[in-house]
């Protein structure tokens, strides 16, 4: 009987890739992506998957509220649950798949040797949590670990990772590219995707909302909010005039594969700029990043974090 590998997700974009990890056959002939329980945008993202043709021993496990004790693929490398399975499980390998901007900066920690603690970009822990992040960083050094992703890393950086002896594994979403679309895209010729960034305290919400007040004043605009919003902020832009709010939740990965050529997207800094590029781009349809002016920005964002936030090529 063949072993059925885990991969434990917790976003809708690492079962995404734990499905392209699977297609590329970097988690074995058999793969149960296994998600945690309790997460609305999962079971969304899972029914839409479920939909679609997947890859041949692949199971869509149902949702559970502790990871799989021997998880071969994790999306969340700074995720607490992870760190301590890593420390009570052993793990001889590790494979782990896409999580936004949070992969590069495991990447960058990864090549900076063996004792920077695996923590967020702007995490604000204590003393126990830096202990765990650390302890976390030292049991990969004694795993053969994978980090498999479609963002782009630049040479020096890895690099840097492949002689930290990590293996950096680049994909495309070759898997998602052969799907049919399947549903039309919105009738709106510009698409706004939603951000975290307000909710999270570091961009200014008159100023988002002025933003995209001012662009619908100039054309009907298509509004997928980012599945972290605030559910305040989503009700205030659906009021307002030329904004049609849909539901989000899905990826935009899958929900915008149907948009057509002269339609558009925009986006503050985001990891999905590069998959939708990847994506929509074959199709004619052009993803431009929003730059965030100066005074959007609060006084939380550092200037490192706001480095790090705008960091990937557009």
């Amino acid at each position: 009987m063949v072993e059925q590998a885990s991969a434990w997700v917790e976003s809708p974009l690492q079962m995404l890739c734990a499905v392209e990890a699977h297609q590329a056959g970097l988690l074995g002939p058999a793969t149960a992506v296994v998600p945690r329980a309790g997460l609305r945008p999962l079971k969304a993202t899972r029914r839409e998957l479920r939909s679609m043709a997947l890859p041949g021993g692949l199971e869509l496990a149902e949702p559970r509220e502790r990871m799989p004790r021997r998880a071969l693929a994790v999306g969340d490398a700074f995720s607490g649950r992870v760190q301590l399975r890593w420390l009570l499980s052993r793990p001889g390998r590790v494979v782990v798949v896409d999580d936004g901007l949070a992969t590069l900066r495991l990447l960058e920690l990864l090549a900076a040797g063996p004792y920077r603690p695996l923590l967020r970009a702007r995490a604000e822990g204590g003393r126990l949590r830096a202990v765990l992040g650390l302890a976390a960083a030292l049991r990969l050094r004694l795993s053969e670990v994978s980090v498999f992703t479609a963002l782009p890393v630049d040479d020096r950086l890895a690099e840097a990772v492949r002689e930290a002896g990590v293996q950096l594994v680049r994909h495309d979403f070759a898997w998602l590219r052969a799907q049919p679309p399947s549903s039309e895209g919105p009738a709106e010729r510009t698409v706004v995707l939603g951000t975290s960034l307000v909710r999270n305290g570091l961009v200014r919400r008159d100023h988002y909302l002025r933003w995209l007040t001012d662009l619908a004043a100039r054309e009907p605009l298509a509004y997928y909010p980012h599945r972290r919003e605030d559910p305040v902020d989503v009700a205030l832009i659906r009021e307002r005039p030329g904004i049609t709010v849909h539901d989000g939740g899905v990826p935009a990965e899958l929900t915008l594969r149907g948009l057509d050529a002269g339609q558009r997207v925009l986006s503050l800094p985001s990891t999905a700029i590069t998959s939708l590029r990847v994506l929509l781009g074959p199709r004619g349809v052009a993803v431009e990043p929003v730059d965030v002016p100066d005074d959007w920005w609060t006084s939380r964002a550092a200037p490192a974090l706001r480095s790090h936030l705008t960091g990937v090529p557009g």
